[in-house]
């Protein structure tokens, strides 16, 4: 029978050893295998940016943030979840993400300081200050505007007028950024809050929050007007923050789709509550 038994197994087989720095360290005749897990490399978010070195620092900390642990949580559910289920119910597999936490950017040249949410990353060439983006939600930034020295002399926020004038400046400036000689193309927008607020540095600051909602045809150059149909392009949240110092004007802007505004709201505000401005050393 022993004979029978051993004509049906397949023939052993003997690996190709390595090197002999690298050799099985096993005892003889141990069967027991080896596991070893790979997680496939993440491509980076945005390949194609020029990051300075102190950015590709920045960018260095996205192991740490909520869009990553998401997905190598999930990659380890996959792997270990006959295991999880076994042993838990499924409330306790469904963890509540903590919040991000914040970096502190200060600007000791052009005079200003602000709070970031610490995942995302610096983008440089957008034209800006200084540019931050969500790495994961990619129109969701901040920004800092400041007015030229040489072209402003302003004294305080409250050359603007009252925050409703100033938020109505700050919409048109939108508007006239977001301009574009495409057919067809609408904006509705509406200016949701304005607000003054004295900070804990004695300085007035303003607050104005606005929408915006781009349209377009699908197909701008049809003969008849029922072949033209309106889809909505994108619609967003602008919050921004008007701070005078060194006789200039400073604007943080915050950008986010309303889609996830009321998500981040809290952090959001945080940033907000965060802009100083301060007397510059350059």
């Amino acid at each position: 029978m022993a004979t029978v038994l051993n004509s049906l197994l397949p023939p052993p087989t003997r690996r190709s050893s390595s090197s002999s720095s690298s050799s099985s360290t096993q005892p003889a005749g141990s069967t027991r295998p080896t596991m070893s897990f790979h997680y496939p490399d993440f491509p980076a978010p945005f390949a194609t940016t020029n990051y300075s070195a102190s950015s590709r620092a920045i960018s260095c900390q996205l192991q740490t943030t909520k869009g990553f642990a998401v997905l190598r949580r999930d990659a380890m559910a996959l792997i270990f979840s006959s295991y999880i289920f076994s042993r838990v119910g499924l409330h306790d597999v469904a963890l509540a993400q903590p919040s991000v936490g914040f970096r502190e950017y200060i600007d000791t040249f052009d005079g200003y300081s602000f709070k970031y949410p610490q995942n995302w990353i610096q983008v440089r060439g957008s034209g800006a200050d200084i540019f931050f983006r969500d790495p994961f939600v990619l129109d969701e930034n901040l920004s800092v505007e400041l007015s030229s020295p040489s072209s402003s002399r302003y004294k305080s926020v409250e050359d603007l007028g009252q925050p409703q004038e100033a938020g109505k400046k700050v919409l048109q400036q939108y508007l006239t950024e977001f301009m574009s000689t495409r057919l067809g193309v609408r904006r509705e927008s509406n200016i949701v809050s304005t607000s003054s607020r004295v900070a804990d540095d004695g300085r007035t600051y303003y607050q104005v929050e606005v929408n915006i909602k781009s349209y377009a045809n699908n197909n701008e150059l049809a003969v008849m007007p029922t072949d033209r149909v309106t889809r909505l392009e994108w619609d967003r949240r602008y919050l921004s923050v008007l701070g005078v110092e060194n006789n200039r004007l400073y604007e943080l802007r915050l950008q986010t789709p309303e889609s996830v505004f009321l998500e981040e709201e809290n952090e959001l505000r945080q940033v907000m509550d965060s802009f100083r401005v301060n007397k510059a050393s350059g």
